[in-house]
């Protein structure tokens, strides 16, 4: 092609101008700095409608300004979440250990399926997973892994390992009459049953087992629901645990878990099922698993101590797991997608083998190495490595346990506070994580004897069905009234994962993510609550 035009598109968009490139990353850099001095969650503008009829792309080429200048208003327009008073949900800032990472990556945009794509990117994919399944499985002999997506295609992948154990061959024949279930928590994400609907076993085959004021499952039932399974003749292809539910930050105890599968497969003559832990969220307290809580050399508070001791204890049970899901992207504080996948055995990605004749433009393909031969996807990024090993070893391990006991102490003093006031009840005391559950009613009323009675079963309906409308009016309220330059986002959820006699419970939600949230965002919100 003999044009100029042509030469010119190459030198403006395929030759690397470092002067305009760092010129324009100094003004998105400016852009945030300038975020961070406004009151959080503040969008300009949120119009889908004129988003859609205003599709246009420029019909000649431009240059990287006119690139920049077609994502500048929405860049402007999207919280980046490091305001201390963000405290909505499981999402926190990112650091800036992954950020030089993420960038390190997109500069070279590699793809993770084969060597061919990413080379050295794929030896870090595995040197990332090998260093989260230490953590978590405590060097186990033969760990694996890959970077998802999102966390529910790594629950996804759980439960497809377990329906290729308990049903062979169902990868190329289908499911041929199987009659497969799942079984999760009470609590657990709902992505389980997007997951049981896609793999074809079906949302109505996915039992869910009760959970305890713990919003751990209550094995008895766990038990009880395998006998009724098993007795109608029915096979479970997977139990999926929750380690860190996304509302309360409930932990199942994982190793009892395995003991009550294992003994009921042996029971009635049938296959175990995989053991995946949904640990999305709660992964992190495994980082925690070596702090010397007898020298405490944080300085954490000392009533803080005792939830480190039952985090080490309930981590220890994930070496049971068959697989489980980290999404780095929660409480690594690390950017968007950082989800993985780690088995416990490497043997086990066999059951998601394809051979290689049915991916013939990948004939160099090596299965020691590949993932393209197992992967759901085909184009992986590598965001989540090279955020995983930039933020593992910028912060390091003693930075890291930092980071969570901060989050467990700031949301203890919170759970704390809020108890002291008669009209509210902290509704998930019990758990360990950074996570607080609470009630606020009306003035004069009793919080605490009002929540016994309903676990209790001596609430009726009617008075329920009064004292939830009070309490979203009263959230409903605040988030009207708040004055957005001091005051916390919080969050509502209609269901927390535990439900007495049937109902469901709905509840006042604060995430304690953030490492500059302190203890005067919590007597703030206190303040709020004590001016409704």
């Amino acid at each position: 092609m003999d044009c100029p035009e042509f030469d010119k598109l190459i030198k403006d968009f395929f030759t690397c101008d470092r002067q305009e490139l760092t010129a324009i990353f100094d003004e998105y850099l400016s852009v945030m700095e300038a975020d961070m001095s406004l009151a959080p969650g503040g969008l300009m503008s949120r119009n889908y409608e004129t988003a859609q009829a205003n599709p246009e792309i420029n019909t000649i080429p431009g240059n990287l300004k006119d690139a920049r200048d077609a994502i500048f208003p929405f860049f402007w327009g999207t919280d980046e979440w490091f305001s201390r008073l963000h405290l909505e949900n499981v999402k926190g800032p990112a650091n800036y250990a992954s950020l030089i990472g993420a960038i390190a990556c997109l500069l070279k945009n590699p793809n993770l399926c084969v060597d061919t794509y990413s080379q050295r990117s794929n030896e870090l994919e595995v040197k990332a997973a090998t260093s989260l399944a230490n953590l978590i499985f405590y060097h186990t002999d033969s760990p694996w892994g890959v970077f998802t997506m999102g966390g529910t295609i790594s629950n996804l992948y759980g439960g497809k390992i377990g329906i290729e154990k308990v049903c062979p061959g169902a990868m190329a024949k289908g499911l041929q009459g199987c009659r497969l279930v799942g079984i999760v928590s009470e609590a657990a994400h709902y992505s389980n049953r997007t997951l049981a609907g896609w793999l074809g076993i079906g949302t109505e085959n996915l039992h869910a087992v009760s959970t305890d004021k713990s919003f751990a499952m209550q094995l008895d039932h766990l038990e009880e629901l395998l006998d009724r399974l098993y007795g109608e003749e029915k096979t479970v292809a997977f139990v999926i645990a929750t380690f860190g539910s996304t509302d309360a930050s409930g932990v199942d105890d994982v190793s009892r878990i395995r003991k009550i599968i294992e003994e009921k497969a042996s029971q009635y003559n049938k296959p175990v099922p995989q053991l995946h832990v949904d640990a999305a969220v709660g992964w992190v307290l495994s980082l925690l698993t070596e702090y010397d809580t007898a020298k405490n050399p944080f300085r954490v508070d000392e009533d803080v101590i005792p939830l480190i001791l039952r985090a080490q204890e309930l981590s220890k049970g994930l070496m049971d797991a068959d697989s489980v899901t980290i999404d780095f992207h929660k409480m690594g504080w690390g950017h968007y997608p950082s989800s993985a996948f780690i088995v416990n055995r490497r043997t086990d990605l066999r059951y998601l083998f394809r051979t290689k004749s049915s991916v013939p433009y990948f004939s160099e393909a090596e299965y020691r190495r590949d993932p393209a031969l197992f992967t759901l996807e085909c184009s992986r990024p590598a965001i989540g490595p090279y955020s995983v090993m930039a933020s593992l070893n910028g912060i390091g391990l003693k930075g890291y346990q930092m980071l969570v006991a901060h989050s467990l102490e700031i949301a203890h003093f919170a759970r704390k506070k809020i108890d002291e006031l008669d009209y509210c009840k902290v509704l998930n005391a019990d758990t360990i994580g950074a996570t607080v559950l609470w009630w606020v009613l009306p003035k004069g009323r009793d919080a605490k004897k009002i929540y016994d009675r309903l676990v209790s079963g001596k609430l009726s309906e009617n008075e329920y069905k009064r004292y939830f409308t009070e309490i979203k009016h009263l959230f409903d309220k605040r988030s009207e009234s708040m004055d957005i330059r001091k005051d916390a986002r919080l969050s509502f959820t209609s269901s927390i994962g535990y439900s007495p006699h049937g109902v469901r419970v709905p509840a006042w939600k604060a995430v304690f993510f953030n490492p500059k949230t302190d203890r005067h965002v919590v007597e703030q919100v206190i303040r709020s609550i004590e001016d409704l």
